[in-house]
């Protein structure tokens, strides 16, 4: 027993040098950025159902910094949407980052960001250790200059040039002397990105009525702009159009993508004399500026902001209202206005009433001196910056023509076919209807085609409801390729440009006719197109009908009393599609 003892007290201890060191994975949320994270190389463990989440996906493979690593490694196929490890390495920023669909995950299209990653398999290599907690980039504090606001101007006289500049009517009363601009003691508080994501155009007048002078004080306001806003790509981006007879791009959206780098460019632009064509300018900006080109982004609201001296010497109303139809939210800054005299002058009288998105005051900043100018700096900043109050900005709810086509077959019967039509409502009701929102048309169909209403038939939410429910049931066979091709006819070809064509069919059995045909027609002609079956509908035949990819656009239910479920989910796939896609 002694020596038993003895042997089993002198055994072989194992080694702890030869355990294999544990790799201990730090968990994150769905929405930690790569960005927020200072390591090169780092592992990670994503939680479950993190598709779609709050924080965007930006890029292809490689995406960029501000982008939520767990998205990124679901719409990589890096791990699923039950969660898992992720390897994260950062590496140099990409000139572009292009958007795609895959794996349930929408990426979003984005110019130069400075820092990148990419993301795999969480499964390191072999002696390969990652960190077992994570360091974190420290959070900025409110940014507050050291400097004071303003500086001291000495009082100056418009310089005199060699060639003078053409006369025009449009020209304002010559400052000959002015008091200096006062030092200004209270801090700039910057707005910082998360706060102000907004794509911003700024109209600079540069005509020859405007004077070196003044055209220096307007730079100084886009520069201080330009600091106060915080521009980068996860907030506002910023360009520059610069008009007089016409206008041109001095920089476009995607070229600076911060405001250190914006400072310097704007205090090299070289004014270019000419009239104040304004509306000439809001037609360049709806046509070319606003552009995926240009580095537009979709899911931002498109802001033009116009700086005008005195008044336009051409007309505003029909260019300010094309542009508000696309959805550029229109602000007037009016510097030393006409006075009564010159009042005989004005092109258009209330050109700023007829421009701007709502009359309402906030829309229109005038301004009694250019050295009142730099003074509004805040107060132009929270306006453009509040997306709120952006009313004209193209939202998924307010950017569509959608043609319901509805079954209207003997298998569907009256009282199943008023639940569609409830149905149809329940959708309806969370649109924005007007003529210049969305507009609603409905096709009925069995052997035969009915056009309900058209797009633009019933403009306003009370009406159309009400047009809805007096729909009468038919009653017939199913032709629903017939269906769809009737609906091309007479809706989609009455489609307005700006608008996203979206077709919704509602079936409740297989088609006598091929779908196929009409289907693919219809897509190739930009048609958004969802399918919805009930009961004895064919799911061979919904697939056809549907946009790629099938499971986001394509819907079954058992019975009709279960329509209702899927209002939700149609609402927030056409959301989330719309904010996936630069517009156009």
């Amino acid at each position: 027993m002694f020596l038993a003892f003895l042997l089993t007290s002198s055994g072989a201890k194992p080694n702890d040098k030869n355990k294999k060191p544990k790799q201990v994975v730090p968990a994150i949320d769905c929405d930690m950025r790569a960005g927020k994270i200072n390591l090169p190389e780092f592992i990670v463990q994503c939680p479950a159902n993190c598709r779609q989440t709050k924080e965007k996906v930006y890029g292809t493979g490689v995406f960029a910094s501000i982008s939520s690593i767990c998205n990124a490694a679901i719409h990589s196929g890096v791990i699923t949407n039950s969660g898992g490890k992720v390897i994260v390495m950062k590496m140099a920023g990409q000139a572009t980052y292009k958007g795609s669909f895959a794996n349930g995950v929408h990426s979003l299209s984005l110019p130069y960001r400075r820092e990148a990653f990419s993301v795999s398999v969480g499964k390191p290599k072999k002696g390969m250790i990652y960190p077992s907690t994570l360091v974190f980039v420290p959070s900025k504090p409110p940014a507050v200059t050291k400097d004071r606001l303003y500086t001291t101007v000495s009082p100056m006289t418009e310089p005199s040039t060699t060639a003078a500049p053409p006369t025009t009517s449009h020209v304002t009363t010559p400052i000959t002397t002015a008091p200096p601009i006062t030092t200004l003691a209270t801090p700039r508080t910057t707005v910082r990105e998360a706060d102000c994501k907004v794509d911003i155009a700024f109209l600079m007048d540069g005509s020859w009525s405007i004077g070196k002078r003044r055209f220096k004080i307007q730079k100084d306001f886009l520069m201080e702009v330009s600091q106060v806003i915080d521009v980068g790509v996860a907030g506002a981006m910023m360009g520059i159009i610069q008009y007089g007879d016409d206008p041109v791009t001095e920089f476009s959206l995607k070229q600076f993508s911060s405001s250190k780098d914006l400072k310097p460019a704007i205090s090299k632009i070289v004014q270019k004399g000419g009239l104040s064509n304004v509306g000439k300018a809001l037609s360049y900006i709806n046509k070319h500026f606003f552009s995926d080109a240009n580095g537009n982004r979709g899911g931002a609201p498109n802001v033009a902001v116009v700086l005008v001296d005195g008044w336009p010497t051409d007309k505003v109303e029909e260019a300010s209202r094309l542009a508000r139809e696309s959805g550029i939210n229109i602000f007037f800054v009016t510097i030393e206005g006409p006075d009564e005299n010159e009042k005989q002058n004005v092109v258009e009288t209330n050109f700023v009433e007829k421009a701007v998105c709502r009359t309402n005051g906030f829309f229109s900043l005038p301004i009694t001196s250019w050295f009142a100018l730099r003074k509004e700096v805040q107060s132009l900043v929270k306006r453009v910056c509040d997306t709120d109050q952006l009313v004209c900005s193209k939202t998924c709810l307010n950017a569509n023509d959608i043609a319901f086509v509805i079954d209207g077959s003997s298998s569907v019967g009256t009282g199943n076919f008023r639940t569609v039509l409830q149905f149809v409502a329940n959708v309806t009701q969370e649109f924005e209807i007007s003529d210049t929102d969305t507009r609603v048309g409905i096709i009925q169909y069995t052997y035969e085609q009915r056009l309900e209403f058209a797009f633009g038939q019933h403009n306003n939410k009370a009406d159309l409801l009400n047009a809805i429910k007096r729909i009468n049931y038919w009653s017939g066979g199913t032709s629903t390729g017939a269906a769809i091709t009737y609906a091309a006819d007479q809706l989609f070809t009455k489609s307005k440009p700006n608008k996203r064509k979206i077709m919704i069919v509602i079936t409740d059995g297989r088609s006598y006719d091929d779908v196929r045909a009409p289907a693919l027609e219809v897509h190739r002609k930009g048609v958004i197109a969802y399918s919805i079956g009930i009961a004895w509908a064919a799911q061979d035949e919904l697939e056809y009908i549907a946009t790629d990819p099938d499971r986001e656009h394509s819907f079954f239910v058992d019975e009709f009393d279960n329509l209702y479920k899927y209002v939700p989910k149609i609402i927030h796939n056409i959301c989330n599609e719309f904010n996936s896609q630069p517009r156009n």
